[in-house]
């Protein structure tokens, strides 16, 4: 039988505004770009189905507005490349895939990197990273620390690759971490599911779009 997320382990809404405290929280948007998420952009050119992406960002846009409202610290993420700064190991990993070029992704140059559907609002942390993973090389950590934060709430694209590697890191770093399970997409049936219980099992803890706003409304009314 196939894994569903709703059968994975969720934190109960009950206790979860005593854990991702506005003062100390930051919700964490990983690549809602052009490349990732637009008909126009790469993947959507490649004839890859967006939909999951798209219902994804629906709840992406509701824990932004949510986070807002209660004064959370809101974080974006985007990878931004130019042919001179794609990674070795990356393009020699494509070129033994037999796909030499497969790395052209998320282009300063043609737009591929620009932001889709949510932008970023002054007193907003930008960061962007080569990579998947938010921390390595930026000074994200910096960032967080200096806010005070403690807590991330991680949600966007993809489940499977950056979201993931965003969120060990995270955990790695030393912060506690939530994942948004209906609010982040795989493209490909099954990856969604089965990286959401291995993150579960080890650093996360899940969550959903509708336990964080009400979460979040608490504190704002507060």
């Amino acid at each position: 039988m196939p894994l569903r997320t709703e059968d994975l382990p969720h934190v109960d809404p009950a206790g979860l505004a005593g854990m991702i405290d506005p003062a100390t929280t930051a919700l964490v948007v990983v690549d809602i770009q052009v490349d990732f998420a637009a008909p126009q952009g790469l993947l959507g050119r490649y004839g890859v189905d967006l939909s999951p992406a798209s219902a994804a960002i629906d709840n992406c846009e509701k824990l932004v507005a949510a986070a807002r409202g209660a004064g959370a610290t809101v974080a974006l993420m985007r990878v931004v490349t130019s042919p001179e700064t794609d990674s070795r190991a990356l393009k020699t990993l494509m070129a033994r895939r037999g796909q030499p070029g497969g790395e052209a992704i998320c282009r300063i140059a043609d737009g591929g990197a620009d932001y889709y559907r949510i932008f970023p609002e002054p007193g907003d942390i930008e960061i962007a990273k080569l990579l998947y993973d938010s921390f390595h090389g930026t000074d994200f950590d910096a960032q967080l620390r200096a806010r005070g934060i403690q807590t991330l709430v991680i949600c966007g694209l993809s489940t499977d690759c950056c979201v993931d590697q965003t969120a060990r890191s995270a955990f790695h770093h030393d912060y506690d971490v939530f994942l948004v399970s209906d609010a982040s997409a795989a493209y490909e049936p099954g990856l969604h599911e089965s990286s959401l219980s291995a993150m579960e099992k080890n650093c996360v803890l899940l969550t959903t779009t509708r336990a964080v706003e009400q979460a979040w409304a608490r504190g704002a009314d507060a």
